[in-house]
């Protein structure tokens, strides 16, 4: 019998390829991994939507620092005594690699989470303060930041020496977070979400409105490579 032709092969693969529908209904839902797991812990979305519109409505300047690149924080803790903002309390240490070497660097200054105790006054007596309430009656919480990416718009790849809590806020399908080899969508239902950024990872906003979302560093002691 004569052996198919690797044209004739090629064909027949790819009308395989073609007879497949990629799935187009899931993706807008989550899927857990390994680095990202969404916990019991849940929240009132409404509420949350409240505090964040309210805390932007009652500062001149929408309550952001920006850094360029689309990506915008304030935060919701600090060091205790500490009124001064400084670049430590919404950017720290990072690691990436930057060209085809593969060779990794490190950016920013190291930041000790621990250090992060203190619920910043200007948010007392909102609901993000039972939110940093609750979390920290779970778990070691350190810098915890509202973070807003711009539409169309995508962070670097790259790790964090601690895992992470996510809650979102406000967010759109084209919103996605990314961990390893592993991509899901959060919706912002309440829920919280492990993402363990000590793997290399990014968050992109490919939709058409802005991404908000709670991110609680988990002060656990970094590891150290």
């Amino acid at each position: 019998m004569e052996s198919i032709s690797s044209v004739e092969s090629d064909k027949i693969q790819m009308a395989s390829f073609v007879e497949r529908v990629p799935d187009t209904e899931s993706v807008s839902h989550f899927r857990e991994s390994p680095e990202i797991i969404r916990l019991s812990l849940r929240f009132d979305i409404d509420k949350l939507r409240d505090a964040f519109d309210q805390a932007v409505k009652n500062s001149t300047d929408g309550g952001f620092t920006s850094f360029g690149g689309g990506f915008h924080s304030f935060s919701l803790t600090r060091r205790p005594g500490s009124v001064q903002k400084t670049r430590r309390d919404l950017i720290g240490r990072y690691y990436l690699r930057v060209d085809e070497s593969m060779q990794e660097e490190s950016r920013e200054e190291l930041v000790q989470e621990i250090d992060y105790s203190e619920f910043n006054s200007s948010y007392q007596g909102s609901y993000f303060e039972y939110v940093h309430q609750e979390l920290c009656k779970r778990y070691p919480i350190g810098r915890m930041r509202v973070m807003m990416k711009d539409q169309y718009n995508c962070n670097s790849w790259h790790r964090d020496p601690e895992p992470r809590l996510h809650i979102p806020i406000y967010t759109n399908p084209g919103a996605l977070f990314v961990v390893n080899h592993h991509c899901t969508h959060l919706p912002a239902d309440g829920s919280v979400y492990f993402t363990d950024t000590r793997g290399y990872h990014t968050g992109l906003n490919g939709g058409e409105t802005t991404r908000t979302h709670i991110v609680a560093a988990l002060a656990y002691p970094p590891i150290e490579k």
